[in-house]
């Protein structure tokens, strides 16, 4: 009999597992786990042992059912053995000394492999599928709960947090945390199977159980020995695939600029030499593996070996029956593979510890924006009032280094009117717009919506009272009509009204299915203007009582853009507009506004009609002049 031969059914179930776990191994990148080569493989299992009590604490009863299937997969594993025992001693051998098969115990031994195999096959099901979707329930639990953080946390910290790893901590490093959820039921079942495949070995022969027994503590020791070595090995190809992925991602985000500069070669140089470092750590993986897989492969088939032929002499010795050396050297082969399960879950433990260490580090972050309780009675324009309004990027607060962006503001913008704020580049415009709408709160002073402080409004109070139009437009992968609404109940009635006032119902009416044209990824099926038309149609589709524009229509013609700003004010007039702020540049759009705000340094340097500033102010009349130069320059 050979190490390989009774293998197949048991190895082609482990081998699901293992298939299952290097799928989900296959997104895993988690950047930054380089560090943990130079911990402690101890602390590492501990923490790994830790994380696993976590996930089990979570997904208790699937993961009973899960270890049930596999611990009866195991059980029936060795009843096998214990039937081929008994097939060989009443069936065979019977069959081979009279000269004819026994019908009886030929049809009983039948019955026995068909009952459990059903049985193991179920075990198998209940293992895979219930162990999947306790992997999967995990996945996406912390799937919602790092998204949800996201949208906690402040704009502040998402500054400091480059796009790659976001979608890393949400994605692969999740993954990664939870893999070790596919192999761990076979694992457990595994211990089972070992007990009652000693129990079984030990009743039909202790002598040849005891030869055999002898491999697997040099098992169990070269596997440890080969998880410490292999672990940190791992983690470093790891923490490679996930810079390889973020240098993938700012090229293809970065695809224009690339292209419209010729930095094709560079790009890909760049990229070459991040895969040329993953290449060669996977190959250090590979080294140790290739050196542990065959020893690890060729220990259990000598201990059989060494059964079979110990077994040979004590048969014709009689001290020993046929069928009882077939068991026990059956259950060696079928009981030494799943045994790697075990080391499947050693080595995938490191592996998530990584991923659980960059998770973790989002739900733990601080800084979540707390919203308040109060609503803002009223309907119709607000009037908008900074006082004393000061705010400072984090990393001069932390290294106590640097100036304030915004120092002190003070600004009254009465209701229903339309204020054009200017001022040099630096001086804080866009920064003073991102606290209008509280997507970061000042270091001091107080915003207010008719002497509400914004601070103290609900989420859903502030979202319906202010609508910002950033300088960078973002379209969806959606129609027309989902990137106006973004899903909000909105009457198509409503939608086109938004776009005449912005100057976008003809060339949508033009498009070939109108709002249910798809507009592809970023909107890229339109030009620069066309998608800042329909962000601020975005914006004014909801009816907010305060609209602020940073710079939303720089790539409008600026007949369109006075149009546009005409319309606005209108519906300002009339009574059914919004209070408007528009960060600007233009003279002839600048000149439509009822005040200008000039900043200059943070603060609040002069206030106006145009013609006033015009006439009164240099530094006002340089900065507009100076625009319309560069303007005229690049025509």
């Amino acid at each position: 009999m050979s190490g390989s031969a009774p293998r197949p059914a048991q190895a082609e179930a482990v081998e699901g597992d293992a298939a299952q776990t290097g799928a989900a191994q296959t997104e895993a990148v988690p950047t930054g786990s380089g560090q943990l080569g130079s911990a402690q493989p101890d602390r590492i299992m501990r923490r790994g042992f830790g994380l696993l009590g976590r996930g089990i604490g979570e997904q208790k009863a699937l993961f009973a059912i899960s270890v049930v299937g596999s611990v009866l997969f195991g059980a029936m594993t060795v009843a096998d053995a214990w039937v081929l025992g008994w097939a060989t001693d009443n069936v065979i051998r019977p069959s081979f000394e009279q000269g004819e098969v026994l019908q009886g115990a030929l049809w009983t031994s039948i019955a026995l492999f068909l009952g459990v195999a059903v049985l193991r096959a179920l075990g198998v099901i209940a293992r895979r599928l219930i162990g999947g979707i306790v992997y999967y329930r995990l996945v996406a639990t912390y799937r919602r709960k790092v998204t949800r953080q996201y949208l906690a946390l402040p704009m502040s910290w998402h500054h400091r947090h480059p796009t790659g790893q976001l979608l890393s901590n949400a994605n692969a490093d999740v993954e990664a945390t939870w893999a070790v959820f596919m192999p761990l039921p076979m694992a457990v079942g595994v211990i089972a199977m070992l007990a009652a495949a000693l129990v079984a070995m030990l009743e039909a022969d202790w002598v040849l159980t005891l030869v055999g027994l002898v491999v697997f503590p040099a098992l169990f020791g070269i596997n440890v020995f080969y998880q410490r070595w292999l672990s940190p090995k791992v983690a470093h190809a790891q923490a490679l695939r996930g810079d390889l992925s973020a240098v993938a991602h700012e090229s293809f985000d970065g695809a224009l600029v690339v292209k419209s500069l010729g930095r094709e070669a560079d790009e890909t140089a760049r990229f070459a030499r991040s895969t040329e470092e993953l290449r060669d750590a996977n190959i250090e993986v590979g080294k140790i593996r290739s050196i542990f897989d065959p020893l690890l492969e060729a220990l259990p088939n000598l201990g059989i070996l060494a059964v079979i032929v110990l077994g040979v002499g004590r048969v014709a010795s009689g001290a020993a029956e046929p069928g009882d050396v077939v068991q026990v050297a059956y259950l060696f082969t079928v009981v030494a593979f799943p045994v790697r399960a075990i080391g499947w879950v050693l080595g995938e433990l490191p592996r998530s510890v990584v991923g659980w260490d960059r998770v973790e580090s989002v739900l733990q972050a601080s800084g979540s924006m707390t919203y308040g309780t109060a609503t803002l009675p009223g309907a119709g324009a607000v009037d908008l009032d900074l006082r004393g309004v000061s705010y400072q990027f984090d990393d001069a607060v932390q290294s106590g280094e640097g100036d304030d962006v915004l120092d002190g503001v003070e600004l009254h913008v009465p209701r229903g009117s339309v204020t054009a704020l200017v001022g040099a580049t630096g001086s804080g415009k866009s920064t003073l717009t991102t606290l209008l709408s509280r997507l970061v709160d000042p270091r001091s002073g107080t915003v207010e919506l008719d002497g509400h402080d914004v601070a103290g409004l609900t989420h859903r109070a502030l979202a319906d009272a202010v609508a910002v139009v950033p300088q960078t437009t973002f379209l969806f992968d959606d129609s027309v009509r989902e990137n106006v609404t973004l899903g909000a109940d909105v009457d198509d009635a409503d939608v086109w009204e938004a776009l005449r006032t912005v100057q976008a119902d003809g060339f949508v009416a033009r498009l070939p299915a109108g709002l249910d044209t798809q507009l592809g990824e970023r909107g890229t099926t339109l030009s620069g203007g066309q998608r800042q038309r329909l962000a601020l149609a975005r914006a004014l589709v909801r009816r907010p009582r305060l609209l602020v524009m940073d710079d939303a229509t720089s790539a409008v013609d600026p007949e369109v853009e006075q149009r546009i700003l005409r319309a606005l004010a209108d519906r300002t007039a009339d009574g059914g507009g919004p209070t408007v702020l528009v960060v600007a540049y233009r003279k002839a759009t600048i000149a439509l506004a009822d005040e200008v705000v000039l900043l200059d340094g943070g603060r609040v340097a002069e206030r106006g009609t145009h013609a006033e500033l015009m006439a009164g102010s240099a530094v006002y009349r340089d900065l507009v002049d100076a625009y319309d130069q560069a303007r005229e320059a690049q025509a």
